[in-house]
């Protein structure tokens, strides 16, 4: 063996680089935390009316839109008010037009009455003031008044105009309540006295229906039956007469009926005067 032999030279390297610094990245190395990267999912897409419910919820409303339906709502509640006053006030929209025509004759009648004993009233009252003897002015007038409710309450005797009603049932149809009915319309029309086959008529008067006949405070009368009315005819014979009252809904049971007018009206059945159990005089 030779001294001049040397060992065999290692392999060399290649080129070399930079070292890598501490926190370098190797290639290929995966980065600690970092998620791998995958397929992507894509978003599902919204239907129209999940964009129009998340387009309405939550509200988004300013302050102009409050005060507006705010102001909205005050209008439609008072419009409200309003129709439900005039629905009430309506009552009779659906009435007929018989009805109407009765309820009309009534009240022209009763606006015609009170206005004459106003005049009436008023009458008296310059009478009171420009006599010259006022306590005997006060007597006379004071026995007047006595008069006039004495013929009121049927215990004494009147005369007057007016009519004659008479009323004949010949299939026995016409009950109590078609005379009650009668009456009523009557005292409508301004009647002052009234009596019915010899019973005189009074404010506590009652009808009932008995065997063969009808019963006036409690005495039956037989027919025809006939009103002595004292009044004005020109009102009492219209009232009678108008479109679905007395005469009408009497001849619908064909019962007879026939007004007369004659000159003078003589009402002569009496009452009792009824002396109170309770009741007294507030001057006493």
């Amino acid at each position: 063996m030779s001294t001049n032999d040397t060992p065999p030279e290692e392999p060399t390297a290649g080129p070399a680089g930079p070292e890598p610094g501490p926190g370098a990245v190797q290639p290929g190395a995966v980065q600690p935390g970092a998620a791998q990267a995958g397929p992507v999912e894509a978003a599902p897409e919204e239907t129209g009316r999940q964009r129009l419910a998340a387009g309405l919820w939550p509200p988004r409303v300013s302050r102009a839109q409050l005060i507006v339906a705010v102001l909205l709502f005050v209008l439609g509640l008072g419009l409200a008010i309003q129709v439900r006053s005039n629905s009430d006030s309506s009552a009779l929209r659906g009435a007929r037009q018989e009805d109407l025509v009765r309820i009309l004759d009534e009240l022209d009648g009763r606006t015609k009455r009170l206005e004459d004993e106003k005049q009436k009233l008023d009458d008296q009252r310059r009478e009171l003031e420009s006599s010259s003897n006022q306590a005997e002015e006060a007597r006379k007038q004071t026995v007047e008044k006595e008069r006039q409710l004495g013929i009121l309450a049927g215990t004494v005797a009147a005369q007057g105009p007016g009519i004659v009603l008479k009323i004949t049932d010949p299939k026995g149809q016409v009950s109590s309540d078609k005379l009650l009915d009668t009456l009523q319309e009557l005292r409508a029309a301004g009647a002052e006295a009234i009596q019915i086959n010899g019973v005189r008529i009074v404010a506590d008067s009652y009808f009932s229906d008995e065997e063969d006949g009808v019963a006036i405070d409690g005495k039956k009368i037989t027919q025809p039956y006939e009103f002595k009315v004292i009044g004005k005819p020109q009102d009492l014979e219209p009232a009678l007469n108008i479109p679905g009252g007395v005469v009408q809904s009497l001849e619908k049971e064909q019962a007879v009926v026939s007004v007369t007018r004659p000159a003078k009206i003589v009402v002569d059945a009496l009452r009792a005067a009824k002396q109170p159990d309770y009741a007294r005089s507030s001057s006493s």
